[in-house]
C-alpha cells in the first residue's frame, strides 16, 4: 500500500536523490503535469486502485515529507507501444519525441528489475499543482 499523509495518499517520483528532487522541482515550476507508472508493479502488487479525477495526492520528498499537493486532472490506462506524445510531454523532461520518452522509460523500469514490453499496461496520470504543503 501506498503511504498517507493526512488523508491523501504520497505520491513520491522517481527514485530517492537526485532523480527525485529533479522531478519535484519541474512540478514545483510548473513544467511537470504528468507521471507514469507500471499498472501491474505499481498499482496491482501495491493493492492500490488508479486514483480518480479530482483527487489530491501529497507529493513527498526523500524523507516522506509532504512538499505539496497536487490534484488529479486525467488517468489513462494503455499499453506502452501507445502512449501519445502529448502525454510524454507533459512529464516535463525534455524529451524530444514519445520514442525518446519510451527508451527513458523502458531502461528506468528496467533498472528497477521490471520488464516492459509493446504491451505493458500503463498508467498515464495528469495532474495540476493545488498548493504547496502548509499553505
Amino acid at each position: 500500500m501506498w503511504g498517507r499523509i493526512d488523508g491523501l495518499r504520497v505520491l513520491g517520483l522517481g527514485t530517492p536523490g537526485g532523480l527525485r528532487a529533479e522531478l519535484n522541482g519541474l512540478v514545483l515550476s510548473g513544467a511537470k503535469t504528468g507521471t507514469a507508472g507500471l499498472l501491474e508493479h505499481d498499482y496491482r502488487a501495491e493493492g492500490e486502485e488508479l486514483e480518480r479525477v479530482g483527487e489530491r495526492l501529497a507529493l513527498v520528498d526523500d524523507d516522506g515529507q509532504a512538499i505539496a499537493e497536487i490534484e488529479v486532472t486525467a488517468v489513462e490506462v494503455v499499453p506502452f507501444d501507445s502512449v501519445t506524445w502529448e502525454f510524454a510531454d507533459s512529464e516535463g523532461e525534455g524529451y524530444r519525441s514519445v520514442e525518446h520518452w519510451a527508451d527513458s522509460h523502458r531502461r528506468f523500469w528496467n533498472s528497477l528489475g521490471h520488464t516492459v514490453d509493446p504491451t505493458t499496461e500503463i498508467v498515464c496520470v495528469s495532474f495540476r499543482l493545488a498548493g504547496l504543503s502548509g499553505s
